[in-house]
């Protein structure tokens, strides 16, 4: 099935103003709230460490344990990723190294 420009016009703005407002509702119904409210407050702190734990299950969701070389890949990079963190504390080095530690494992040294 093909599309008409009209109707790919038409999904693309639906897209687009669903975005938007999903960007900009909370601005809109906060707005003239204080900084004072304790479960914004609290959410703000706990949902990052929520996300990234949920990120890593998904990703580790698939692992099978019945053969070595399919989890000491994943392993070694959790534990450098870890190790990394705590060392040096930038959220960023941490993942990019971790991701290239785990590329080289898999495309490397368990292939």
């Amino acid at each position: 099935m093909t599309l008409t420009p009209i109707q790919t016009l038409i999904i693309i703005l639906m897209v687009v103003i669903g975005t938007m407002i999903t960007r900009f509702l909370p601005f809109i119904l906060f707005k003239n709230h204080n900084k004072d409210n304790t479960y914004i407050n609290y959410l703000g702190e706990v949902l990052p460490y929520a996300a990234i734990g949920l990120l890593v299950i998904y990703c580790l969701k698939n692992v099978s344990f019945t053969n070595p070389s399919l989890w000491i890949p994943e392993a070694i990079a959790i534990t450098c990723i870890i190790g990394l963190h705590y060392w040096k504390e930038n959220t960023l080095l941490s993942i990019g190294a971790g991701t290239v530690i785990y590329m080289f494992l898999v495309q490397v040294v368990f292939v």
